[in-house]
Order: C-alpha cells, then sequence, then structure tokens
C-alpha cells in the first residue's frame, strides 16, 4: 500500500465511510496529490456536497494525523522541455469534448508540485481570467506555471485569443513574480508550445 492510499483509508475512517464512496473518492479527485490534500481549506472541503463544517474539521485533524505520522510527499514529476508537458496531460485531454484550461505549478526546480483544471469551456472556447490563475498558484507558493489546454477539434494550433491570454499572463506573471514557462495547446495527440514558436 502507498502513502496515497494509507492517508485514503485514513479519511474513510475518519469519516465512517468506505474507501470507495462518493465522499472519499470526490475528496480525492479535487485534491489528486498529497501536497494539495496538506494545503486544503475548510472553505474548500465544504465546496464538496456531503461535507458540512463538522466534517470538514473531522477532514482537517485527520490531515493533521497524517503530517505527524511524517507521510512524505511523492517525488514532483520535473518538467524539462515541452514534450514533458505532452507526456504528463495528453493522456486525460486528448479526448475531452469541451475546452479544458489547466495549470501546473512548478517548484524552483521545474518539478510539478499540483495540477489543477481552473476552467471548462464550451465546445469551441475556454473563458480564463488571469486572476483564477495567479490565485491558485500564489496559494500554492509557485515559483512558476505552465498553462495548458485542449482543442477539441484535434487541431493544436492557436488561435489569436490564445495568443492573446497567454501574452495577459505573462504579463501578469512578471508583475506578481510568478514566471509562465509555456502555453501547450494539446490537440488529439499532438501539441504546440507557443514558447518553442516564438509566440511569448
Amino acid at each position: 500500500m502507498d502513502h496515497y492510499d494509507t492517508i485514503k483509508n485514513l479519511f474513510a475512517q475518519t469519516l465512517a465511510e468506505r474507501p470507495g464512496s462518493y465522499i472519499v473518492e470526490e475528496l480525492f479527485s479535487r485534491f489528486p496529490s498529497i501536497v494539495d490534500l496538506m494545503s486544503v481549506t475548510e472553505q474548500e472541503l465544504m465546496q464538496i456536497k456531503g461535507i458540512g463544517k463538522v466534517r470538514a474539521r473531522q477532514i482537517l485533524a485527520a490531515l493533521e494525523l497524517a503530517k505527524k505520522l511524517n507521510v512524505p510527499a511523492e517525488a514532483p514529476y520535473i518538467i524539462r522541455c515541452p514534450q514533458d508537458v505532452a507526456t504528463l496531460l495528453i493522456p486525460e485531454m486528448r479526448y475531452l469534448q469541451c475546452e479544458h484550461f489547466v495549470v501546473l505549478f512548478m517548484n524552483i526546480k521545474n518539478g510539478v508540485i499540483a495540477k489543477e483544471t481552473i476552467s471548462i469551456g464550451s465546445l469551441t472556447a475556454s473563458i480564463v481570467h488571469p486572476r483564477e490563475v495567479f490565485k491558485a498558484a500564489i496559494k500554492r507558493s509557485s515559483a512558476s506555471i505552465i498553462v495548458a489546454h485542449n482543442h477539441p477539434s484535434g487541431n493544436p494550433t492557436p488561435s489569436p485569443e490564445d495568443i492573446q491570454i497567454t501574452k495577459r499572463l505573462v504579463e501578469g506573471g512578471s508583475i506578481i513574480g510568478i514566471d509562465v514557462l509555456d502555453h501547450i495547446i494539446i490537440g488529439g495527440d499532438q501539441f504546440y508550445s507557443l514558447k518553442e514558436h516564438g509566440l511569448m
């Protein structure tokens, strides 16, 4: 049993739920890494159906216990080039039927400390505001970020809107002090790096 399963079983026992119950699975779906779980807030927990203030505090108590048990965080996935981003994201994004805007939050060594879907758009467009991106990045004490989204059409070529939002994110990051390293667009099994093509 790995450390993640250990924490999952601890939560199930704390909440008197089965390990595969809705609440437990939803909890680990929204906070998919140990790093995400260890930084969760009471307000975020209460957004999950079935978790009120009492249960949220039970979960936070279980997290404190997990910290005392010295459960180590998994080694972060290191990003060295755009292909590394594509390898990480294509399997889960290639079949999506509408645009998902995803952010990878990085440490100073380009290790991925967390991944979050910031917005889900229509069939043809994903609307994302820099405020949402950097709010999440600041919460995780990110040194830098990589943003990515998919094109359901299968063509990863950036639109004028893609280029525009990338420039806004880069400008916002330079003010805040969080570098935007790249914007990757995924179309089927292909990808396009705006950084590689000199568009940021």
